[in-house]
């Protein structure tokens, strides 16, 4: 301790001023002994030894980005200039700089004062305004050879991502949600089981259409959701997040878009659910205390603009914002248009628990049946994606063999890669709707039946019964003081099919007839939109 002690003395009592420059290029170097702290030592030593006194140590690691050098380099020759340093110490050329523009700044900086000087250790040279030119010259080769180093590394690091690529792995870090795994050269991305649970909840949170960014951003943060560094998940980072493909399974890469080989956290249905409310931003509202149930959720039927709603002595009124010329100019109370929902939410909803439970068991003899037919089907996608990875492997074989051209190979690249992602969308539906039949299928019949208690109960949270009608509606029109509506595709069906099982079961009750009512196989054509007469998967 004390020896140290004594050297920290003999360099910081140095009679001239001077900057350390310590830099690393790669994880290789770092591990051969070329890492910061052992450079920091060795240049630490050498003034001590020349009576150089230190005022501050500059480090570039192997992880920064070209940019980040850039700005150090750049805040180094700002630090020398401001306090009137006189000599930069560095291991070697090329730990000071790798290109011409540097080396420039460099010598211009040394023929503005003679004193000052860059002491370049391990190759026994020291640049000043009087140098001679064949010290120039050797300065001059050295960084020659740096930036040959430099340029040759980055063609590596392309080839290398290049082949990740190809190999269907993203190149870099992932986004929020995944981690990386395996050792260079063979590392992948899988799912983090803390954040993937976070990312979902977003994707299906915004694509409701009731969450504003910011909303959704404080929502996120409340239940635990932290960005790398700990902080709240930002707007703008949320929209990124958003719109990445990443979370379905595919990844952009110099602006292209490529299949990826990770385990999706969402679906591509939800995905482009959410991209369609992010480039109609009107969808998706501003988060205020007060919301009011119907914001951003009704057309005038007239000129298509949106109802704006207004507060007036303790009551919402929507009326048309005029967005293009129109006649209406009625307003209507919140409480008016939640009546007019009461009919067309009785028109989809089971009339007692006898009928809801009667669903739930007919949908568990048809979820057997889904089970059956996927496990089919699923065998049969299988089949045909390990074909097209033959024909993908083959034409990969004649490209290297020279037996087709390099035109030729990226053109059935191209269609074989787009079959076998529509394969794999398939295989994902395929499971999607077998795991989450039977549980959507009755949440769908229970939403039906508690739908009416819930939005018209004082004591529902706006937010939920704005869930509820995005749930049910797909979109709202109003006209003349009237409500038209339009359901989304399952509720579309149980406009049809329930009034006639709500009849079957009231005659049965009221012993007009003896049968049990027939067939759950309407319900099944609508939740199971797969098993048509052609069984054969949507998409």
């Amino acid at each position: 301790m004390k020896n140290l002690q004594q050297k920290e003395q003999q360099i910081n009592s140095g009679t001239r001023q001077s900057i350390i420059f310590c830099r690393v290029s790669s994880k290789e170097q770092e591990e051969t002994g070329y890492s910061l702290p052992a450079q920091e030592k060795y240049l630490k030593d050498y003034c001590g030894r020349n009576s150089i006194r230190i005022e501050k140590i500059f480090k570039i690691s192997e992880s920064a980005s070209g940019e980040k050098q850039r700005s150090k380099f750049a805040e180094m020759m700002g630090f020398v200039e401001k306090h009137d340093i006189k000599i930069i110490v560095c291991e070697k050329a090329d730990r000071l700089t790798r290109n011409f523009k540097d080396m420039v700044a460099i010598d211009q900086w040394l023929e503005h004062d003679e004193k000052r000087e860059v002491h370049l250790v391990k190759d026994s040279l020291i640049m000043h305004r009087g140098s001679k030119s064949q010290e120039k010259l050797n300065w001059g080769i050295r960084i020659l050879f740096a930036k040959n180093y430099i340029d040759n590394l980055s063609e590596e690091v392309k080839k290398g991502q290049k082949a990740k690529v190809e190999e269907g792995w993203l190149p870099v870090r992932p986004p929020l949600g995944y981690a990386t795994i395996g050792e260079k050269g063979h590392k992948t991305h899988v799912i983090d089981t803390t954040e993937a649970p976070h990312i979902k909840k977003m994707f299906e949170l915004y694509s409701t259409g009731n969450y504003s960014l910011k909303k959704l951003s404080d929502d996120l943060y409340n239940n635990g959701f932290r960005s790398k560094s700990g902080k709240k998940v930002g707007k703008s980072t949320l929209h990124r997040l958003l719109g990445d493909p990443f979370y379905y399974g595919r990844f952009r890469w110099k602006g292209k878009e490529y299949t990826g080989k990770h385990e999706p956290i969402i679906t591509k249905d939800i995905y482009n659910k959410v991209q369609d409310i992010m480039i109609r931003p009107i969808k998706a509202p501003r988060y205020r205390k007060h919301l009011p149930l119907f914001k951003g959720k009704i057309k005038c039927g007239e000129c298509g603009g949106t109802v704006t709603w207004e507060q007036q002595k303790g009551s919402w009124y929507g009326h048309c914002n005029k967005y293009k010329p129109c006649s209406q100019k009625k307003y209507i109370k919140q409480e008016d248009v939640e009546e007019m929902l009461v009919p067309l939410i009785i028109k989809i909803s089971p009339k007692t628990e006898r009928v809801l439970d009667w669903l739930a068991d007919s949908l568990k003899d048809t979820h057997e049946d889904q089970k059956e037919y996927s496990e089919t089907k699923n065998k049969d996608l299988n089949i045909e994606l390990e074909k097209i990875n033959k024909r993908l492997s083959a034409i990969y074989d004649d490209k290297v063999d020279g037996i087709i051209s390099i035109d030729f190979y990226n053109q059935k690249f191209e269609e074989y890669v787009e079959k076998k992602e529509k394969v794999l969308e398939q295989i994902n539906k395929l499971e999607d709707g077998k795991n989450d039949f039977y549980k959507k299928a009755v949440a769908i019949h229970e939403l039906a039946y508690r739908a009416r208690h819930l939005l018209l109960s004082p004591n529902t949270e706006v937010e939920v019964k704005r869930d509820i009608l995005s749930d049910i509606f797909s979109n709202f029109e109003l006209k003349d003081g009237k409500i038209s509506e339009k359901y989304t595709p399952e509720f579309e069906f149980l406009e049809k099919w329930m009034p006639k099982l709500n009849e079957t079961f009231e005659l049965q009750e009221n012993g007009s007839t003896k049968e049990k009512t027939g067939s759950c196989e309407p319900v099944r054509s609508v939740l199971l939109p797969d098993l048509d007469s052609n069984q054969g998967p949507t998409g």
